[in-house]
């Protein structure tokens, strides 16, 4: 199945601005209140909030059927939109959303989330020990992880000629490239490449790294085909491009239509994303959330997700169910939790964060 979704598509300062609003109402601290073990789920409701074609779409009715739970499942587009929906409100309806995991970080500090109830969760013993060490949200204090990657070149290499190993193959491209390679638009993707190009954090606030990245961004916006995040991989099917910036699950749709396509983590390095699960603390239907989050964390839901969805889950007797012949046709599923670890973190960063903001607009708007 092929995903819609833009990963983290939001403005990161959107979310800055949106959260500064509700900061004086909301407090600090998740808190979290006692939760009953005993509690009859059967007279709880859960409204999910989630990506488009990222889950089963019969997973409402295969856990109402294993809880009891009458599930509402909506869909939201970006971060941007959940966040909105998040914010507008003390009570925005929702149980339960799925968010990348630097807006986990930032709803959390923000006292809108609901601290996790582990003893309701048993199923986060699937997940490979290194999932509670994510430097967003450290023990997974209000949020689990649902699915993780990273970011990379997508390519052909008939077209490319070459394997490429680095940033700089994007970011200054041979002659015959020119024209024929795109980048992400998004705020965090789009000065990643140059940042890990120069040697910098991804995660940087340093005015003079932002600046010598923009400088960089700037110069190479001649030379692209376009800033795509959402059909860049059609675009190397087609043959339109050759060279992209692309999203490691992303790159496999394009490769379910061209095997030839290939995957690689520059020299420089990347990111390591996650997209979450996590309870709001607005919720009326607290068990029921909690019991929803362990049901995903169960081993068959997140071998489908690795399986259709094609991202790699954190899950770690998910993904030692794969078939190998699947991770044979697919080799971005082969990357290692070890590999995965040596890429950094993306964090919130607060109101620095509007910094990026700025950057990408004077980019993009740049002639």
């Amino acid at each position: 199945m092929r995903s819609t979704r833009r990963i983290a598509a939001a403005a990161a300062g959107t979310l800055a601005l949106a959260l500064a609003a509700t900061s004086c109402s909301t407090g600090g601290g998740g808190g979290g209140e006692a939760l009953d073990p005993d509690a009859d789920l059967s007279q709880q409701t859960l409204t999910v909030s989630v990506w488009a074609d990222y889950y089963p779409e019969d997973l409402a009715e295969q856990f109402e059927e294993a809880t009891g739970v009458k599930t509402t499942i909506v869909n939201h587009t970006t971060n941007e939109d959940i966040v909105a929906k998040l914010t507008a409100s003390a009570d925005p309806g929702i149980d339960v959303a799925f968010v990348s995991g630097q807006y986990a970080q930032a709803l959390g500090e923000q006292g809108l989330l609901q601290e996790l109830d582990k003893s309701l969760i048993p199923n986060e013993e699937n997940l490979y020990p290194e999932a509670l060490e994510l430097g967003y949200d450290e023990g997974n204090v209000y949020s689990e992880p649902y699915a993780w990657g990273t970011t990379g070149l997508c390519y052909r290499p008939d077209l490319t000629g070459f394997a490429p190993t680095s940033w700089n193959d994007l970011l200054d491209p041979k002659p015959e490239l020119v024209g024929k390679t795109t980048m992400l638009s998004t705020d965090r993707w789009l000065a990643m490449p140059a940042l890990k190009a120069q040697g910098h954090s991804l995660n940087t606030t340093d005015d003079a790294e932002l600046d010598e990245a923009k400088a960089q961004l700037l110069e190479t916006k001649s030379t692209l085909l376009a800033y795509d995040d959402t059909t860049f991989y059609s675009k190397l099917v087609s043959g339109e491009a050759a060279l992209v910036e692309a999203w490691d699950g992303w790159c496999n749709y394009g490769i379910a239509e061209n095997p030839d396509i290939e995957f690689v983590i520059p020299d420089e390095g990347a990111d390591l994303w996650v997209d979450t699960m996590t309870v709001l603390k607005s919720s009326e239907n607290k068990e029921a959330a909690m019991a929803f989050i362990n049901y995903i964390l169960d081993p068959e839901v997140q071998t489908w997700v690795a399986e259709n969805i094609l991202y790699k889950v954190p899950n770690q007797a998910a993904m030692e169910a794969l078939d190998p012949a699947l991770i044979e046709q697919y080799p971005t599923l082969g990357i290692s939790v070890d590999e995965l670890f040596e890429q950094e973190v993306i964090v919130d960063l607060g109101e620095d964060s509007l910094k990026y903001v700025d950057l990408n607009a004077e980019v993009l708007a740049t002639n």
